[in-house]
């Protein structure tokens, strides 16, 4: 059967339902899925290594001869293991087979084999338990392709599929232009699929990756910018706001701005009394005071008679917002909602029609506000709260929601975005980066901890209740089960083993599967200081604001990422007294280290994505960590390329490269973007 990529992979050979299933796992369906299912690593086995010249503890390649008679012998549970001696001209070393009994036989004495497994030293020789072995020949493959697998898949059943439909790999277009190729030093698209999944050496490896991060950056590139250029196409222009006594905003705020503070409401009014529409971010670390920023450029909106929309990842921050903003906005006349899942029916009705007849001029939300039955009159300001919660296709929906001139768009993060990844998210933006704290903040003072310390870490929170203080205790999990691992803390049961080590503390619990008026009450409650310790997931991380409370302690710190870390540790210290975060962890290490060491936003979100990667941009989550397949974003000068190229080649796209966008965008609500 001729085979191409629309070839389902139940109908190949050897494949059938069963196994057509367990693929399926993996997202293989078709022979173009697993053309498109790269190996996440490889190992170079063209390096041999005697056994006395082994790196101990690395897998290596080593080419042994048998040199005793092989033994199957049964341990408990009747786990069967063979043992047989191997050397070189250096030593000798034991192999270990578990549960492959049949090896008794193939472990022929004289014969030579490659061996690939860790080389230990045991006394005066070497022992490999489980290694991988195959009889040895010159024209054994040097270099092997290690897949993703799931139960029931092994590695060669992945490597005799793509086998069978390397046909395939000869039908890959180029989607860059030829000449682009010849200039950049890159392999045509065909060349560097095959060289992934049938590796000749590290040079072609690295060649192939790198032109397939190129060709993804490229495409990352375009979609992004189809994505801007379908929101309220045709409408060139904004509203150009005019001075109309905003001044007085700034006259009533209990607190003078800082000159940070000061600095950026300049460059976003300056972009507001344009009529090229904004396009700004406001960066700044936690507690810098953006919400003033946002709240000034509603109320400049407003006093121009059009409506403005915030919208917030989470119904608490949003709250919070709507809370912060009603007192911002007290004695100016300005109506204000709050639209979220939670709202009632009969609140949502009265909301959407003071919207859509204009009556009500601002309103704070979740996602809510993007839905396709919210309407507005005159929207001329959309705010989007920290942004990186959201997908591109999510923050265009919000600007798409104009029915005059385009919106001015401002967003907003916490989390600062590293110089690397703003190239990527954030190129056609003016950013205004907030880089000072208003007077009075704390600097929060940080430790990592081991386990052994669990008890003088309660006694020290139970030392700051006692001074009439309150403390975070946030956990991994909400119940018990949901992690990997059985030493993960869960809210679910924390509770009980916080009251066993403090039986006079009163707890209160918080996790993301509350309903949001539970969630409401409980936060409210300690607010109000009706409980000491709050013990909770991570949606305390952004948007909670509770001057008491001075202690931050994160259980299983290792399972978080540095810069949500970071946001955690932003809970405390936002009163008059001095605020302390504790990591409690048994897997210390200088990435958790690096907390301890600064409280520079940048530089810990650098770390951050370097450890971890970029996240889902263009999906309709909230968040996810998707990463790029190929590219990297910490290669800042393949950024630069593409993003610069990508301009020229938005102009005169080939078909090829029209229908390779599509595919990128392909499935996530995009199809507006190409009509």
């Amino acid at each position: 059967m001729a085979v191409n990529r629309d070839t389902p992979l139940r109908f190949i050979k050897g494949v059938g339902e069963a196994t057509g299933n367990k693929l399926a796992k993996l997202g293989l369906i078709t022979a173009g899925d697993l053309i498109e299912f790269f190996p996440r690593r490889y190992e170079y086995r063209d390096e041999l290594y005697l056994l006395a010249d082994a790196p101990l503890g690395d897998p290596c390649a080593t080419v042994l001869t048998v040199c005793s008679a092989p033994s199957l012998r049964y341990g408990n549970k009747n786990i069967s293991y063979v043992k047989v001696n191997a050397c070189d001209q250096s030593g000798t070393a034991t192999l270990t087979f578990f549960n492959q009994p049949w090896m008794e036989k193939s472990l022929v004495y004289g014969r030579k084999f490659r061996v690939w497994g860790k080389v230990e030293r045991y006394g005066y020789s070497f022992q490999i338990s489980s290694p991988e072995i195959e009889p040895y020949s010159e024209d054994l493959p040097k270099v092997l392709p290690i897949y993703p697998l799931t139960k029931g898949v092994n590695q060669q059943l992945i490597r005799r599929l793509v086998k069978a439909v390397e046909a395939c790999i000869e039908e890959e277009h180029n989607p860059i232009p030829p000449e682009i190729i010849q200039a950049q030093g890159l392999m045509e698209r065909n060349a560097a699929v095959r060289a992934l999944h049938f590796p000749q050496n590290r040079e072609s490896v690295e060649k192939a990756k790198r032109s397939l991060a190129f060709e993804e950056l490229i495409l990352f590139q375009l979609a992004l910018r189809r994505v801007r250029g379908s929101v309220n196409r045709g409408l060139a222009t904004a509203m150009s706001y005019k001075d109309t006594g905003i001044g007085k905003f700034f006259t009533a705020l209990p607190f003078s701005l800082t000159n940070a503070q000061e600095r950026v409401v300049k460059e976003v009014f300056a972009d507001l009394c344009r009529e090229t529409p904004m396009c700004r971010m406001v960066q700044g670390d936690v507690g810098c005071g953006k919400t003033v920023i946002a709240a000034a450029a509603m109320a400049f909106a407003v006093k121009n008679g059009l409506q403005c929309a915030m919208m917030a990842p989470t119904e608490i921050l949003a709250n919070q917002h709507f809370i912060t903003l009603g007192k911002l906005f007290e004695g100016f006349g300005i109506e204000l909602a709050l639209l979220t899942g939670s709202t009632s029916a009969k609140e949502k009705r009265r909301i959407k029609s003071g919207l859509s007849e204009g009556s009500i001029q601002a309103v704070v939300g979740t996602n809510a506000i993007i839905q396709k039955d919210v309407e507005y009159k005159n929207l001329g300001l959309v705010i989007t709260d920290e942004q990186h919660r959201f997908g591109v296709l999510q923050r265009a929906a919000l600007a798409d929601k104009s029915t005059i001139r385009q919106p001015h768009s401002l967003v907003m993060s916490a989390t600062p975005i590293p110089r690397s990844l703003s190239l990527i998210l954030y190129g056609d933006m003016d950013i205004s980066i907030i880089d000072s704290l208003p007077p009075g903040r704390q600097v929060i003072e940080t430790r990592c901890v081991g386990e052994e310390k669990r008890q003088a870490v309660y006694d020290f929170i139970n030392k700051q209740i006692a001074k009439g203080r309150q403390a975070y205790i946030i956990c991994p999990l909400v119940e018990d089960g949901e992690g990997t691992a059985d030493d993960k803390k869960s809210v679910e049961s924390y509770k009980a083993l916080f009251a066993k080590a403090l039986p006079n503390v009163s707890a209160l619990c918080l996790h993301g599967r509350m309903k949001g008026k539970e969630k409401d009450e409980v936060m409210s409650a300690f607010e109000r200081g009706e409980a000491s310790v709050l013990i909770s997931t991570t949606v305390v991380e952004v948007g909670v604001n509770v001057p008491n409370a001075t202690v931050m302690l994160i259980e299983n710190a290792e399972c978080f990422g540095l810069s949500q870390l970071h946001q955690l540790r932003g809970r405390v210290g936002r009163g008059d007294h001095k605020s302390f975060c504790i990591m409690l962890t048994d897997k210390a290490s200088a990435r958790l280290e690096v907390l301890c060491e600064t409280t520079d936003g940048f530089k810990i979100a650098e770390a951050d994505l370097a450890a971890r990667g970029p996240g889902d941009f263009f999906g309709a989550r909230q968040s996810g960590d998707a990463r790029f397949a190929h590219a990297s974003s910490a290669d800042i000068p393949l950024i630069e390329t593409t993003r610069n190229l990508a301009a020229s080649l938005e102009k005169h796209p080939s078909p090829v490269l029209e229908e390779a966008v599509r595919r990128y965008l392909g499935g996530l609500g995009s199809e507006n973007i190409f009509n």
